[in-house]
């Protein structure tokens, strides 16, 4: 029997498409068409940059809830670490192993808040390694909110940072020289840009010259790691673009964002990569989220949530984790972030990215993305797109608007003519709501969130 958490909205629903989105098949002369070529990235490649934050049965969510969850949303990855994992449970490693072989997902690997032990760290991350379990290995959480005790020397939050500086330079080196986690990528700590003194975290391998605490060529990580809430004490409330600029790799950024962090930092101003480097810099997001509350609604949560992934792959972040999965009960003042309600029935961002996902589902592998030849004609600023391939050749362009208010009526244009054109709507459900033929250009009508438009071959 079905639990209320795999409940799709109404078929119903699809009716209401008309108010929503307007496709029209435009003629125009093949001579007039002002399409680009784009390359297009895998369809997988994109799914499994989607993650979350789970809490486990440590912290009184059942394995079997989580898992359900995890499953109907689509998610390819899942934050975890050592924190709370112990040989007797009510969480251990078989856990994550369970979790892994029920739902596809793989971990990240972290020491989580204030965790040392990088001998567990490395144990445990070789068990799931070998069962195929195994994304990443992550440095300390918020180092600013808590502090380590390493070797004997504290450091983080207000004082010095030279024990966290050392003990993930400890991680790095522990993971590369083993000979079956070598080849696994370590994320960096989270909040560099707190350091209280410069010991170099502001970078993934200290440069020459870098004038830091800690010796030029010390080995942090491979990819940067960022928790770029979209809303921010600089940037409090909705407002067009909200996702794409938490995104935002540049100083233009007003969230805690990738400049402040690895640029210059936001404590005390500590230089790091320039503008040009943090353009191509590594990069995920192990935290970001909303909560509901105040201005924001459960269905700009949900809204917000699913722009997020999409303008966070499009700007260059490998994998974004959302916190939460499911509303904290085990502490206060973290409610409202969920995807699930704490009785566990899915709010509507559980079911727009349930959606987005099953449109787009794909497990198959792509040697290498094609190009497709488009254009949007007039493009807004608030209007963004995604080229995708899925496995079978099919191009599967996500357009998305992050318009507060009102409509964008926009043109996009191809190359070549389409055979087919199939579009869906994952505010409205997963079956097409329009599906032409012909088509050489599109009028489209958008507002708050994205459509997904599958392309058949073009017609030669």
């Amino acid at each position: 029997m079905k639990s209320q958490a795999m409940i799709l909205p109404s078929k119903m629903l699809r009716s209401l498409v008309a108010g929503c989105l307007a496709l029209a098949v435009v003629l125009i002369s093949p001579h007039h068409s002002l399409a680009a070529p784009k390359t297009a990235v895998a369809t997988n490649d994109f799914l499994n940059s989607i993650g979350v934050v789970s809490t486990f049965p440590d912290r009184g969510q059942p394995l079997a809830r989580t898992i359900e969850m995890v499953r109907y949303c689509g998610f390819r990855w899942v934050r975890a670490g050592i924190e709370g994992l112990s040989d007797k449970g009510p969480t251990t490693i078989q856990t994550f192993l369970d979790l892994h072989r029920e739902t596809g997902a793989r971990l990240n690997w972290g020491l989580v808040s204030g965790g040392t032990d990088v001998k567990k760290l490395v144990e445990t991350g070789r068990v799931l390694a070998e069962a195929g379990a195994l994304l990443a290995f992550e440095g300390n959480n918020e180092p600013n909110n808590w502090g380590v005790t390493y070797q004997g020397e504290s450091g983080g939050g207000t004082a010095s940072w030279m024990a966290v500086a050392k003990l993930q330079r400890d991680l790095y080196q522990a993971v590369k020289s083993d000979p079956v986690l070598a080849k696994y990528p370590v994320w960096s700590i989270s909040e560099p840009g707190a350091q209280r003194d410069n010991v170099g975290l502001q970078f993934l391998t200290i440069p020459p010259d870098a004038q830091t605490r800690m010796p030029d060529g010390t080995k942090y990580a491979d990819y940067a790691n960022l928790h770029n809430y979209i809303y921010h004490s600089h940037s409090p409330y909705p407002a067009d673009n909200k996702t794409w600029h938490a995104a935002d790799p540049t100083a233009a950024s007003r969230v805690d964002g990738l400049f402040g962090n690895f640029g210059v930092t936001w404590g005390r101003g500590f230089q790091g990569y320039t503008q040009e480097q943090l353009n191509t810099l590594p990069r995920v997001t192990t935290e970001t989220g909303v909560a509901i509350g105040g201005s924001v609604t459960e269905q700009m949560h949900g809204l917000n949530l699913m722009s997020m992934y999409l303008a966070q792959f499009k700007r260059g972040y490998a994998y974004t984790s959302v916190y939460l999965l499911r509303d904290r009960t085990d502490e206060e003042g973290n409610q409202s972030f969920g995807f699930f309600k704490p009785d566990y029935s899915p709010r509507k961002a559980a079911i727009y990215l349930h959606n987005l996902t099953t449109i787009l589902a794909d497990k198959g592998t792509l040697a290498k993305p094609g190009q497709l030849d488009f254009t949007i004609a007039d493009q807004p600023e608030t209007v963004h797109e995604l080229l995708l391939q899925h496995s079978d050749g099919t191009f599967q362009l996500i357009v998305w608007d992050e318009r507060l208010s009102g409509q964008d009526h926009v043109t996009l244009q191809f190359g070549d003519t389409r055979a087919s054109v199939t579009t869906y709507d994952p505010t409205l459900g997963v079956e097409p709501v329009q599906t032409l033929s012909n088509v050489r250009s599109l009028e489209i009508t958008l507002s708050d969130h994205p459509i997904v438009i599958a392309l058949s071959p073009s017609m030669q």
